[in-house]
């Protein structure tokens, strides 16, 4: 079982929880705060499939983070914790985290636990950077990277360099996970594949092929079988139980 909502707290961010058995966790350039058997543990951001078995447990919650918000909250460059799940404890001291625990196991929901820790970060660290979200928007669109640098006033490096600490990987990178997760979005409403290739801006059906079996390691039409026979019309986030 699986369930999803738009955060009423966080900005830009989704509650979740999962039970049961997972399948593949798929790459969709967020991050998330993970709340499973009573630990706090972060996952980064991925590059490839991942097994939702690497975080043991039969019940989670989750607060999956906007594209680059996660890192100023943490106080990590997203790349030091890139295709990794980590445990709260080794980023911030122990003690610290000993009391989050407590706080989050006193809530009747464990995502509202979460969804206080963000925003008590969030008020610690000041206004969010607004590169992340311009970044994140004009991939979305479509844009060139090197159109993007001139957009937000940076060289192609050093824009690469602020996105591997906000994103954990270049722009080019998180351009092809939102391009995938469009396609992944197409799928699961039904489209014939060389629709979704044409609409997701792959070149052709062999790019789109060619792409997802790269970042998601299966085809879309078993993706397409996996999506219906879980009868899933949204897909989960990093950290969570996808089938793919």
């Amino acid at each position: 079982m699986y369930e999803e909502a738009p955060s009423a707290a966080v900005a830009g961010a989704v509650v979740w929880r999962a039970r049961g058995p997972g399948g593949v966790v798929l790459p969709d350039g967020c991050m998330d705060l993970l709340w499973a058997g009573g630990r706090l543990l972060v996952a980064g951001p991925d590059t490839g499939p991942h097994p939702a078995g690497e975080v043991p447990g039969r019940s989670f919650a989750g607060l999956r983070l906007a594209p680059g918000a996660a890192p100023a909250l943490l106080g990590v460059p997203a790349s030091q914790l890139r295709d990794r799940r980590v445990e709260l404890a080794d980023l911030w001291p122990a003690a610290e985290v000993r009391r989050l625990t407590e706080r989050i196991a006193a809530h009747e929901d464990p995502c509202a636990g979460l969804e206080a820790l963000a925003l008590t970060r969030a008020r610690a660290v000041g206004p969010p950077d607004p590169l992340p979200a311009q970044v994140t928007a004009r991939l979305r669109a479509g844009r060139p990277v090197a159109a993007i640098a001139d957009d937000v006033g940076l060289g192609e490096r050093q824009l690469r360099r602020r996105c591997l600490d906000a994103f954990g990987y270049g722009p080019r990178t998180l351009g092809r996970v939102l391009r995938l997760q469009r396609a992944l979005a197409l799928t699961r409403r039904g489209l014939p594949q060389a629709e979704v290739a044409h609409t997701a801006g792959y070149a052709d059906q062999a790019h789109l092929a060619r792409e997802v079996r790269a970042l998601t390691g299966t085809t879309l039409g078993a993706y397409r079988a996996a999506s219906e026979g879980a009868n899933s019309e949204t897909p989960q986030p990093s950290g969570s139980r996808t089938t793919a």
